[in-house]
């Protein structure tokens, strides 16, 4: 060979030796939030808050639980909940995988009545739900089990209870469901649901509150997995939840906030 072209090849190969490596990027943190749709868009706002502050990438999945059960039982750091009888469900399905000691409600929302945008048959509260002739949809499940039994039957008055199912035309499974039933049945003209489900949907239905007497509050709340309890940043994103910053995030969709926090 060429002297010329071995002396080019030993500097390349000396060079290649001499020179150090760059160091590898650290990866990303990453914490895993699993959860139902109904304190969805409060926990992504929240999501993204909290890793934008912190360069974490927090990865928020939510909806009806078989849609992101499986991958839960595999990664999650975080589960929320819609309520506490949800929370209890999740520790079922989720296997042990949730510590028990880490559950922490956070805050509360109202259930609500949503009519149609305009709400065209004028209703006021659940006096207007008792009356014969309304068509109502409800949940019953996913963490609204027994809610509009809840409602109707607050004053203690069977007759109350009596007339409301009568008026209820469909049961859905979760709010999801109940969603695409309002969407596809116009004939439905009354959905007790969350309050929520209207803040992030304002051009789904008009809201119609609930008069106190009958107002039925559940909550949201937080666990970490023990596979979170062993990252650092799972337990600091619960705690952000708390913070005033994750409060405002919570009030702004909808969600009753204490004034202390």
């Amino acid at each position: 060979m060429n002297q010329k072209y071995l002396l080019l090849a030993a500097a390349f190969v000396s060079t290649a030796y001499l020179t150090p490596l760059k160091p590898a990027l650290a990866a990303q943190p990453m914490v895993y939030v699993y959860g139902p749709g109904g304190p969805l868009p409060a926990m992504k706002e929240a999501a993204v808050a909290f890793g934008k502050m912190n360069n974490v990438d927090v990865v928020v999945t939510g909806g009806p639980t078989p849609a992101w059960l499986p991958n839960a039982k595999k990664n999650a750091d975080v589960i929320f909940s819609g309520s506490e009888t949800m929370m209890t469900t999740f520790i079922d399905q989720l296997d042990g995988a949730i510590d028990t000691e880490s559950v922490m409600p956070l805050y509360l929302r109202p259930a609500a009545i949503l009519v149609r945008p305009g709400n065209p048959d004028h209703i006021t509260g659940m006096v207007d739900l008792l009356k014969p002739g309304q068509h109502i949809l409800v949940v019953n499940g996913a963490g609204q089990q027994g809610l509009w039994e809840d409602v109707a039957g607050r004053l203690g008055d069977i007759a109350s209870v009596k007339a409301f199912r009568a008026n209820i035309t469909t049961y859905a499974g979760n709010s999801a469901d109940a969603r695409k039933a309002w969407e596809a049945d116009k004939s439905l003209n009354v959905w007790l649901i969350w309050n929520i489900w209207q803040v992030s949907n304002p051009k789904l239905a008009d809201i119609v509150p609930i008069e106190p007497q009958y107002e039925i509050y559940r909550d949201a709340g937080v666990a970490l997995t023990h596979q979170g309890d062993a990252n650092p940043q799972a337990k600091a994103f619960t705690q952000f939840l708390l913070s005033k910053q994750g409060g405002d995030i919570f009030a702004r969709w909808g969600w009753t906030v204490p004034s202390s926090n």
